[in-house]
């Protein structure tokens, strides 16, 4: 049976679904999944076909045993104008030559060694905070999560003013790639746009950076350059794939800006909807505080606290679940396959939606609460596997995904011992903005609060 056959809103006669989808696209695709199931077929545009995809086992066909009859879809094409041939956008042999040399940067043993750094910055940051005071709580994490990328990137603190600028030219390069994945018209790159300028400008200060430090890295003497140094970019030049190659500079300004966009922008959105939720939900908040006093009695946290801290992994699972920081990912068909009994054809787009997969009344009871305590004992076990994704799945699930855990875990950890936070007097209602990443719409501000 042809896909196209499968039911969906009906949309305008040229640009078919695509306004109201861009208008707002979570509803949009909520709405969609409630009225028309597991398939529901989408046009974007006169001739682009997508179809959501929201039956846990036929999203595992698509991820993981059918995944060779995929690429990556128009969105991740469009990254490339940010973070080149990375792994996040990389094909085939590439993509798995370039995961082999990375993966090793990304073990447990070796990502636990940056603990003591996400710990520091947490506490440089919060070592200007006092009770009473109104933060932008967005910005915050924004700027720790880059602080830090920055240090484990590169092993040492940059000037703030370069910090500052790579942080508003990677912002630059996001939202454009979300307007130019949702637009079915493709207007050229070279065209002086306003946004076309600002993004050459922006991928020019990113290169520029990258790059210098790239080329000063090389020119170091082995004794200072080689083994003895533990940060990513020392890692990422060292990394010999089976033939003995290594990465070129390219290859390593791609992987640089990849970790950038994913250990940067997620993390970031994670611990603002975390904090966001505590302050929604003060029994929460409470139990967070008592096995933080609990587990830890006073000192700073670390890597080997983790696993004692139950309360918070639940936490940050169930915040996770209801606001995914990556809230959908899109395949386009190289080859035609057959999903669910559905033939889907070259150039079709397939998106599965962890906000709507990970809201389906199908496995979560009471979908919209936040209840950390879901996840408590083997509710993982119960539901089908790609029911809950928010790092993705198969060959292609997010490398950094013990890294983002352990860094959120521990900012949390030493934030919340010190401190509360609640939304600020008069915050208007937080609504979402699901750009490249999920984020609340014109941040969250918020109130420090002093513990006892």
């Amino acid at each position: 049976m042809s896909a196209k056959t499968a039911p969906g809103p009906r949309g305008l006669p040229i640009t078919g679904n695509l306004l109201a989808f861009r208008k707002d696209p979570l509803h949009f695709l909520e709405q969609s999944f409630r009225e028309y199931g597991e398939l529901v077929h989408l046009r974007f545009g006169p001739s682009r076909h997508l179809y959501l995809l929201t039956e846990p086992d036929l999203i595992k066909e698509v991820l993981l045993t059918k995944q060779q009859h995929f690429r990556k879809a128009k969105g991740l094409q469009t990254a490339k104008a940010v973070v080149g041939e990375g792994i996040l956008t990389s094909e085939k042999e590439k993509h798995l030559r370039q995961r082999r040399l990375m993966q090793p940067s990304f073990r447990k043993d070796r990502i636990s060694a940056y603990g003591e750094a996400m710990v520091r910055h947490a506490e440089r940051m919060t070592s200007q905070w006092e009770t009473g005071q109104t933060r932008v709580i967005t910005e915050d994490m924004m700027q720790l999560t880059l602080d830090i990328i920055m240090e484990t990137m590169f092993g040492s603190r940059l000037e703030e003013e370069i910090v500052g600028g790579i942080g508003r030219a990677i912002d630059v390069g996001m939202k454009y790639v979300s307007t130019r994945a949702s637009s079915f018209i493709d207007l050229p790159a070279s065209l002086p746009t306003k946004s076309n300028r600002e993004f050459q400008e922006a991928s020019k200060l990113l290169d520029g950076v990258i790059y210098s430090i790239i080329e000063k890295r090389r020119k170091q003497p082995a004794g200072e350059a080689g083994t003895g140094r533990k940060d990513l970019l020392s890692m990422l030049l060292a990394a010999r794939d089976e033939d003995g190659s290594a990465m070129t500079d390219e290859q390593v300004r791609d992987e640089v800006m990849t970790i950038f966009l994913a250990g940067h922008e997620t993390t970031a959105n994670t611990l603002s909807w975390t904090w966001y939720l505590l302050a929604l939900n003060p029994e929460a908040e409470r139990k967070l505080h008592a096995e933080l006093d609990s587990v830890l009695q006073g000192r700073l946290p670390t890597p080997e606290d983790l696993d004692k801290l139950e309360y918070l992994q639940l936490l940050l699972w169930e915040s996770m679940r209801l606001y995914p920081a990556v809230w959908a990912i899109n395949r386009e068909v190289v080859d035609e396959v057959e999903i669910g009994g559905h033939t889907f054809r070259p150039g079709d787009t397939i998106m599965m939606s962890q906000y709507v997969m990970h809201r389906n009344p199908a496995y979560y009871d009471n979908p919209e609460e936040f209840r950390p305590e879901r996840f408590e004992g083997d509710f993982m076990k119960t539901i089908p596997q790609f029911a809950y994704f928010p790092f993705g799945g198969g060959p292609r699930v997010c490398i950094g995904n013990n890294f983002a855990m352990m860094e959120a875990a521990l900012l949390i950890a030493t934030v919340g011992q010190r401190f509360g936070l609640r939304l600020a007097d008069g915050h208007p209602p937080v609504e979402l903005e699901p750009l490249v990443t999920l984020r609340p719409k014109n941040g969250l501000s918020m109130i420090v609060e002093a513990r006892g």
